[in-house]
């Protein structure tokens, strides 16, 4: 049995009085998930350990089957990884977004939805102007990038900026870790030379990207500019064994996303990092070409992890039509096209598992630390009582409430 996992990044959401208080995924038409859930089984699963904050990289890390406990080094080195920069052991890679400002306040965490190229220009130009050699920005994809600071201490307190849209910045800067005392790391800077040095870095990049030309051509017609660096979820390189070791079935696989991060992830477990042309982490993806990339793959190889990054963004926006408009896409133009295609496969049938890593409600427009509903379903499995695929229906699913690894034990046991 071949297992693939496709997995809307933030799908899940609450009611909305707006949709006459259904869910996202209640609301939107969704044919191909409401059918694998009525021929597969459902549950539910709680993807954030105790004491973690909901975010993208500790909830595919958890589904994957990591202990975060173990493993988890933030954000910035898991897009170290996927960008190509092998962490030394003095580094801190810490995740840079390009952030728009505006009246004293985070407006947006994406600054205006740069294009990689656009990223890139800016973050060369503070490179040139900011960096030096304990200080090094690289560029990531659209508005994610990387701050590597040798010698920096990762004990740090960092807002991530998706979660505080519209809150006073100056409010959020980074502070060091409260109780956390620097005779642990021997050798690197202190919290607080840390804490300091990255906000030093936050006004000054604040004073060189209100003088770039591109922000000043974009102020002139009035778009979001892309006005400040916000470093957050920074950490030492990580201790991560392949998922061959503990899933011995998976002696080949790949993982498929626009996204760093889950890229990063998929580098320290051993998975091979497919790069789909268009495949941008917004609703204008290629949706096709990443269906197409996973079928593919399944044929050579044992698994394949699919992440669509859309929906999140959409939530993060707080745009509720949009969002609907990505889970129907996902559902269309992701799960229709693979499942119609290797429920031929008759002598080397696959698995599939549907889920989202967390909820991202749109009228929140961050991450929430929730349990979320999932489904499998194989050639031959026998199906549970739920009909449809949403939130509400799949608490009465047969696998009940899953937590953490359970999940990736569970799927990975079906042979």
């Amino acid at each position: 049995m071949k297992h693939i996992i496709i997995l809307g990044d933030g799908m899940a959401d609450h009611s909305v009085e707006k949709l006459g208080g259904k869910t996202l995924l209640q609301y939107a038409n969704t044919p191909y998930m409401d059918m694998l859930a009525r021929k597969g089984k459902t549950g539910r699963l709680v993807t954030i350990p105790d004491g973690f904050l909901p975010g993208s990289e500790v909830a595919n890390t958890a589904i994957l089957g990591y202990d975060l406990n173990s493993v988890y080094e933030g954000r910035g080195p898991l897009e170290a990884a996927s960008i190509g920069y092998e962490m030394q052991s003095d580094d801190m890679a810490i995740r840079c977004n390009i952030v728009c400002l505006q009246d004293g306040k985070i407006k947006n965490h994406h600054g205006g939805h740069l294009k990689t190229s656009e990223g890139d220009m800016l973050i060369k130009y503070l490179d040139e102007h900011l960096g030096n050699e304990k200080i090094k920005f690289i560029t990531g994809i659209q508005y994610r990038h990387l701050l590597v600071i040798k010698g920096g201490n990762k004990h740090l307190v960092c807002a991530p900026p998706h979660d505080h849209p519209n809150e006073h910045w100056r409010q959020l800067l980074v502070e060091p870790e409260e109780g956390y005392t620097d005779q642990t790391d021997a050798g690197r800077m202190s919290a607080k030379e840390t804490a300091d040095l990255i906000n030093d870095l936050i006004l000054k990049s604040q004073k060189l990207l209100a003088e770039h030309p591109f922000n000043k051509e974009r102020a002139s017609k009035g778009k979001d500019q892309a006005n400040s660096i916000w470093p957050w979820s920074g950490g030492y390189r990580p201790q991560m064994d392949p998922i061959s070791k503990k899933y011995p079935q998976v002696k080949s696989g790949s993982v498929i996303s626009a996204v760093d991060l889950i890229r990063g992830i998929g580098h320290y477990a051993g998975l091979r990092n497919i790069i789909v042309e268009g495949a941008t982490g917004l609703a204008d993806t290629n949706y096709e070409g990443k269906a197409m990339a996973a079928i593919e793959a399944l044929r050579h190889e044992d698994f394949v992890f699919l992440h669509i990054e859309a929906s999140d963004e959409a939530g993060h926006d707080g745009d509720l039509p949009l969002k609907l408009k990505t889970i129907e896409n996902l559902d269309r133009r992701i799960v229709g096209p693979i499942y119609e295609e290797v429920k031929q496969w008759q002598d080397d049938p696959v698995c599939i598992a549907v889920l989202p890593d967390h909820p991202t409600p749109v009228e929140i427009r961050t991450h929430v630390k929730e349990p979320v509903p999932f489904l499998i379903y194989y050639p031959g499995i026998e199906p549970d009582d739920v009909q449809v695929y949403d939130e509400q229906s799949t608490v009465s699913g047969s696998y009940g409430m899953l937590r953490l690894n359970q999940f990736m034990d569970t799927f990975m046991s079906i042979k």
